[in-house]
């Protein structure tokens, strides 16, 4: 199809996708744009919004370095078009705490703490992994976290503090007791 203008036949009679108005609150913000129908949801927000706290990591759902809150619910926004966004509500690992004072999320707080990042590349979507995580399951096991961040991969830590963090977010109480066992 290259070569052909925006909205013309392609072989076999296909129509080449077209612009598309998208209104997608954003960090509680709502933000109208016109986009390609094409682009993919990390690429709007990296790109359009200028967050680049979102990372690309592989492009096929197999890392989870782009991980979202979609409407609440955590998602690869490299898989995600940004017109499918349309209507939604997006939090990036910008707008989690969502003051806007530059203070941290507890989560991203119990990350520092229990030095549950190295690189960091990982770290913006095992945190909003990890908020989902959470809001569907207060108080996990261990299993159920690293169950949990299953299909987002981290290639320095070996998760152990990774799970530490969430547990101790999770229940800080349980995190404490085991400490002293």
């Amino acid at each position: 199809m290259r070569g052909l203008r925006r909205g013309a036949s392609a072989p076999g009679g296909a129509r080449v996708a077209k612009d598309a108005h998208v209104a997608i609150t954003v960090n509680g913000a709502l933000h109208e744009s016109d986009v390609a129908a094409r682009l993919l949801l990390v690429h709007y927000l990296r790109s359009v919004r200028g967050l680049t706290g979102t990372h690309v990591g592989c492009d096929t759902t197999n890392c989870g370095a782009c991980t979202v809150l979609l409407d609440g619910e955590s998602v690869k926004s490299c898989t995600v078009l940004a017109v499918q966004a349309d209507g939604s509500r997006v939090t990036t690992i910008e707008g989690l705490a969502g003051d806007g004072a530059g203070t941290l999320h507890p989560l991203q707080e119990a990350f520092w703490e229990h030095h549950g990042l190295q690189c960091g590349y990982c770290t913006p979507g095992m945190i909003m992994r990890g908020v989902d995580l959470l809001g569907r399951q207060p108080n996990p096991t261990e299993q159920q976290v690293r169950e949990g961040l299953a299909g987002n991969l981290c290639r320095c830590t070996g998760y152990h503090n990774i799970v530490k963090a969430i547990m101790s977010t999770a229940d800080p109480k349980r995190m404490h007791e085991e400490a002293r066992a």
